[in-house]
């Protein structure tokens, strides 16, 4: 909910917890996968991808870096949506993440498209942020225009965390522009 505090000269989200977070979640999950098995035509002809990947990391607090990424991303679909993708990401401050999971276009027209992914994999902090634990979680909300060529430019926001496997888990927010490149116009 937003909700106006008064003092400032803004507007200030207030926390939605417990229930109401739990009950938004399932709800935001429901939507986004009916209105993803509504779009079959536009997401027929993508191919697989070599996405390459800059950003922000760690830009909501005091650890931040720049983060490079570089990831393939299959055009095989299992259940009919759910795209297979796998990477490895490196910042400035020698952090290393190699990481893989699944992921999901949502397209709005011929041009749009949402992709919420998750993934799982090994952490090394290097000189960087220790998130507490080898294992992280990684979960990315990516919204990109989707060229004729079929290469897509993107912008997302990631975060990072190991979901409380450790007694530490500071986690983290990744701020990322993407561009990807279909897999077959680097082969042919």
């Amino acid at each position: 909910m937003i909700s106006y505090d008064g003092r400032h000269a803004g507007w200030v989200l207030r926390l939605i917890q417990g229930d109401e977070l739990r009950k938004l979640t399932i709800m935001l999950t429901a939507a986004v996968m009916a209105f993803a098995l509504t779009t079959p035509a536009a997401m027929a002809d993508d191919p697989d991808f070599l996405v390459i990947g800059g950003g922000w990391y760690d830009f909501n607090d005091d650890k931040d870096a720049i983060d490079f990424r570089a990831e393939y991303r299959s055009d095989y679909k299992a259940l009919g949506f759910l795209k297979p993708w796998i990477g490895i990401e490196a910042t400035s401050d020698q952090a290393v993440y190699g990481v893989g999971g699944v992921l999901m276009d949502i397209y709005f027209g011929r041009r749009w498209v949402l992709t919420p992914s998750f993934g799982a994999g090994a952490y090394a902090d290097g000189s960087g942020k220790d998130l507490g634990h080898t294992v992280e979680f990684r979960s990315q909300l990516e919204f990109g225009y989707r060229f004729d060529d079929r290469s897509r430019m993107s912008l997302a926001v990631s975060h990072i965390s190991n979901a409380s496997l450790g007694d530490n888990n500071p986690g983290t927010e990744i701020a990322t522009i993407y561009y990807h490149i279909p897999f077959s116009d680097i082969i042919d």
